[in-house]
């Protein structure tokens, strides 16, 4: 499958900014192959509390590793539940990959977010579809849409 068809297919799958049945199916499978840890160590699952019910939502996310930091990004944007979800929860959320890791998730200000998502699409083949920068554009192009893309700063739970 070529390098189109498959960019086709990802946004064909988060038509609207939303996952599909599709997706969710294999978002469901990828976070459980994630917080077994198996895959590339930037593979993780993302454990938070949903806002409206107070379950456990699990979401497969890549981090993106910059000047000694870590980071999550969401690659769909403001309206995706997993970042409602962890503004709801304070930033308090669980990182799996193996073991689980309390962490606490830090808004990234918009002024900041280039050269993190630049990162980010150089580890996260499955983002670069909806991110409507290459991967190797300067951070002009990034400072574009930089306040359209939530960046969270990964800290160690209080």
């Amino acid at each position: 499958m070529g390098t189109g068809v498959w960019q086709r297919q990802l946004r064909w799958m988060y038509r609207g900014g939303r996952p599909n049945r599709l997706a969710r199916a294999m978002n469901a499978l990828s976070a459980a192959q994630f917080a077994a840890g198996l895959g590339p160590r930037h593979w993780v699952t993302l454990e938070v509390p949903g806002r409206r019910t107070g379950r456990t939502v699990a979401v497969p996310l890549v981090v993106a590793d910059h000047e000694g930091a870590r980071y999550l990004v969401s690659m769909l944007g403001e309206r995706v539940n997993w970042v409602a979800n962890v503004r709801a929860a304070g930033g308090r959320a669980v990182l799996r990959r193996g073991r689980r890791e309390p962490v606490r998730l830090v808004e990234v200000p918009v002024a900041q977010r280039p050269p993190i998502l630049r990162r980010h699409l150089a580890l996260a083949p499955g983002a670069r579809p909806h991110v409507p920068v290459d991967r190797d554009a300067p951070l002009a192009d990034f400072t574009r849409v930089a306040a359209d893309l939530p960046v969270f700063r990964i800290t160690t739970a209080e």
